[in-house]
């Protein structure tokens, strides 16, 4: 899995890479199919900080975007919309059909 992080009109720090780094190793636990995130961290008039990111499944992609006035608040809501889409994707990926069940005609033994 690689991770890419791009920082428009944003001085990626040490801090933030880190912080970015811990979060996404959470919501990887979900699927072993992760080939590639890449996170886009920006600021709009210094007082709204966006942060999306596109996470490469094989078979589809992910995409979430969030807004906040802070910028570790944006990464966590985007985290938690990242996290429902990861498990609603694993779901419709998973296989639902049980057992067989076979049902014997009691008139057959006539």
């Amino acid at each position: 899995m690689t991770l890419q992080l791009t920082g428009r009109h944003v001085e990626i720090t040490p801090a933030i890479r880190d912080f970015v780094t811990q979060k996404i190793a959470k919501i990887s636990k979900h699927s072993d199919s992760i080939t590639s995130i890449h996170v886009i961290l920006s600021v709009e008039n210094h007082q709204v900080f966006f942060a999306e990111a596109k996470i490469d499944i094989s078979g589809a992609q992910i995409f979430a975007k969030t807004s906040d006035s802070n910028m570790y608040a944006a990464i966590d809501l985007l985290i938690a919309k990242l996290d429902r889409q990861l498990i609603k994707h694993k779901e419709k990926i998973k296989n639902h059909s049980g057992p067989k069940l076979i049902i014997k005609d009691e008139d057959e033994d006539l």
